[in-house]
């Protein structure tokens, strides 16, 4: 059946290159202003007019070259630079020698910094310290002596520029991080789903094969050995990467019934858990639910009816063939409580990590997993003696199992897996 896919693209520099963008607008007018307002002191007003010229021509027409760091080639840097680094030399050709030692801009102004931040989003820190040292140098020859507002502006955006490709150098090996990390949680999630759609459908299988061989003997023990070691090579071969899906292990009358349990289509809308819930009522099994139909997410459904299977199971195999159960389903205001009780003998203190460290993945993946994955809880409590309570609980707004990690339940008692 088809799924809902959802691709998220994030990139933290971005926004940088989307600022640089209008700095560069700017910074040109800003430029071209200074030279408006100061016209007549110039010596060579039109050498200074055709340099805006193409100041001009050449931000506007280099806009989509800043829009990403794709499209920001090194040529387009260098010869970025270059634009930047001959309206800095020309500037004691255009203006006079009197505006200059006095402290006057130089004809591209502040534009100067954009070409540089260019170089520090694109190459980082190394990039931006090359581009300031060339404009640092520029600085000097055109004032002919170093002067203190010189060496100010020259050092304030040599810093900039540096912490600038520092900064985005260290959010670009963040975002790396991140989407590794997010790798390695989607591939983890795959797993743990194919290993508990092992337990409640396979190993299960072959458990089944292994006993009732045992019981009839002959070529069927042989048989039953077989399947028998099979099974522990399965569970040792799935312990050793763990984690969640929706693949039901239902269960008739305390009598090991397997069947998968279809996908659910991302379009599908609540189901009563009522109706899920029903096969598993029987002559030992007692349900008890309420009159009117519990809604919940499909996915959420039915990972919540295959969590109340695997309990069920595991009340068959180890309550004995004379244990009975009972089902009670509760439709609170925050979600839905279904809790599955038995009469068994209870589980021994210590039985359950014992069991998971064997590979035994029933609790800890078809039950508790299948809760965690569906946003829910699982919380078991056993007396030996006096049998087993299984508690799970489901928030009304679960989210669905295999779709994106990003729905949080509801903050207290429903918002992380209780383990007792």
């Amino acid at each position: 059946m088809a799924k809902r896919e959802r691709v998220i693209r994030m990139s933290v520099e971005q926004p940088l290159w989307r600022a640089l963008t209008a700095y560069r607008v700017l910074t040109m007018l800003y430029a071209i202003g200074l030279f408006a307002t100061a016209y007549g002191h110039f010596a060579r007003p039109w050498l200074a007019i055709a340099y805006y010229a193409v100041l001009c021509g050449w931000t506007l027409a280099t806009l989509p070259s800043v829009a990403n760091a794709a499209s920001c080639t090194k040529r387009f840097l260098a010869a970025d630079l270059t634009i930047a680094l001959t309206g800095i030399l020309l500037t004691p050709l255009a203006d006079t020698h009197e505006r200059i030692l006095a402290g006057g801009p130089t004809l591209p102004s502040i534009w100067t910094a954009g070409s540089v931040l260019a170089f520090a989003v694109k190459g980082g820190w190394r990039w931006a310290a090359l581009a300031s040292t060339l404009v640092a140098a520029a600085n000097l020859v055109e004032r002919g002596a170093p002067a203190r507002d010189t060496i100010h502006n020259v050092v304030l955006v040599w810093v900039a520029s540096i912490a600038i490709g520092y900064v985005v150098e260290v959010a670009r090996a963040s975002e790396r991080t991140l989407a590794r990390a997010l790798e390695i949680e989607a591939a983890t999630r795959e797993r743990e789903r194919l290993a508990r759609g092992i337990h409640d459908s396979v190993l299960q299988v072959l458990a089944m094969v292994q006993r009732r061989g045992t019981a009839l003997g002959g070529e069927a023990a042989e048989l039953g050995r077989l399947a028998g070691e099979q099974e522990v090579a399965l569970r040792s071969l799935v312990s050793g990467g763990l984690l969640p899906l929706s693949r039901a292990s239902e269960d008739t009358a305390l009598g090991a019934v397997v069947r998968a349990v279809e996908e659910p289509d991302a379009e599908e809308g609540p189901l009563d858990l009522r109706a899920l819930l029903a096969p598993y009522a029987g002559a030992r099994v007692t349900l008890s639910a309420p009159g009117s139909p519990v809604p919940l997410a499909a996915a959420a459904a039915r990972e919540l009816s295959a969590a109340v299977g695997a309990a069920l199971d595991n009340v068959r195999k180890h309550a004995g063939d004379g244990a009975r159960a009972w089902i009670l389903v509760e439709d609170e205001p925050q979600g839905v409580v279904v809790t599955v009780r038995d009469d068994g003998p209870g589980i021994p203190e210590g039985r359950l990590a014992q069991a998971e460290g064997e590979g035994r993945l029933g609790v800890a993946q078809s039950i508790r997993g299948r809760l965690r994955d569906i946003g829910g809880t699982a919380e078991l409590i056993s007396v030996p003696g006096q049998g087993t309570e299984v508690e799970l609980k489901v928030p009304k707004g679960a989210k669905d199992p295999d779709g994106p990690n990003d729905t949080k339940g509801p903050e207290g008692s429903w918002g992380k897996a209780e383990t007792r």
